[in-house]
């Protein structure tokens, strides 16, 4: 049977809340030279995964140097979509006055453009997190995760939307914030989604144009080549993003909540929500970094705006916290996790089924 957390009064939990202040505080006091360091390191790790992707695919006629070729392009590209471009717009590094590194302007390698994921990520998903009608992350739209979603037809092809959601989830990303759905149902007009279509359009456009012309032109007889490893590339970003999002969102024992239960809540409530709303995940350290710490997803909640980096070392702490009011501080493997959140997929496409344990 899953642990629940404890339901806690609004005093408990502003008590709560006032440690977790306490600790964001002390971190952000102690912020410096060595999280400075460890960004600018992986942002040259990344830009020299690229530089040994691309001149691997580009010059290389083997299939040796096309794998290692288009992993370490793939690696690149997660890299930069995960620990620093996510992180960079978060405003973890808004601090060091740093112009590569402020979240406003940050522009990153995926076709979801910088201002709609500051919008429907950074503001609505953290704000509403996990609230049925408001976070529209739940699901991403497409899918049923949770009991306490309304079951439509489409629901029963969601094992292959799923599927089809990790290969191309640059794409899902990119188009969430068009709002197609709320088109659809009547609740956005056309006008609207051709607005809010011309940014995206334009960066996909960039983003195809620079993956599958550009350089492939430049590589001339090895076009095709280039061609298949950015395909590969781009793969390999997309469905580990999707497995590392999904498994912090939507594995057993995460909560949804009804618009109601979010009323009114005072910040410590809202961090309760965030703890229970979220599952954390086991596993070495290049795990960590390759998630942009998001395996640490319970204190990326709870302290959106500090650098991921800290989190391995705010978990231990948060865990105490969360064990002395009651509250269950979730996590799991990868594969754990990745097992139980394809298992809910299959289950709940199904109208009046029950979320596999």
């Amino acid at each position: 049977m899953t642990m629940q957390s404890r339901p806690l009064t609004r005093d408990e939990a502003d008590a709560l809340g006032r440690e977790l202040d306490a600790l964001r505080a002390e971190v952000l006091a102690d912020l410096g030279a060595r999280d400075v360091e460890h960004i600018r390191a992986v942002m040259r790790a990344a830009n020299g995964c690229e530089l040994a992707g691309r001149f691997l695919l580009h010059f290389g006629i083997d299939p040796v140097t096309f794998a290692v070729g288009a992993g370490a392009l793939g690696l690149a590209k997660i890299l930069e979509n995960m620990e620093i471009g996510h992180n960079v717009m978060h405003g973890q590094y808004d601090w060091t006055g740093d112009p590569a590194l402020r979240s406003s302007t940050y522009e990153w390698d995926i076709a979801c453009t910088g201002d709609a994921w500051r919008s429907s990520h950074n503001f609505e998903h953290h704000t509403f997190t996990n609230v049925l009608g408001a976070d529209r992350d739940i699901g991403y739209q497409f899918l049923r995760v949770s009991e306490e979603q309304h079951w439509r037809p489409h629901h029963l092809a969601q094992p292959a939307i799923a599927v089809g959601l990790a290969l191309l989830f640059q794409w899902g990303v990119g188009t969430h914030d068009l709002r197609v759905m709320e088109t659809l149902d009547g609740e956005q007009s056309w006008r609207e989604l051709a607005r809010r279509a011309r940014p995206f359009l334009a960066k996909a456009g960039w983003q195809l144009a620079k993956d599958y012309a550009f350089f492939p032109a430049i590589a001339l007889w090895n076009a095709p080549r280039v061609v298949a490893g950015n395909l590969l590339a781009n793969a390999m970003r997309n469905v580990w993003s999707f497995s590392i999002i999904f498994c912090g969102h939507f594995p057993e024992g995460v909560r949804v909540y009804q618009a109601d239960e979010a009323r009114d809540e005072s910040r410590g409530q809202w961090y309760v929500r965030q703890i229970n709303g979220s599952a954390n995940l086991d596993g070495e350290r290049w795990m960590h970094l390759l998630s942009g710490h998001l395996s640490h997803q319970i204190e990326h909640h709870l302290f959106p705006d500090v650098p991921a980096s800290r989190y391995p070392e705010l978990a231990p702490r948060v865990r105490e916290i969360c064990a002395r009011y009651g509250q269950v501080h979730r996590s799991g493997t990868l594969p754990r996790q990745l097992g139980n959140v394809a298992a809910r997929i299959v289950t709940l496409a199904w109208p009046r089924a029950r979320a596999a344990a």
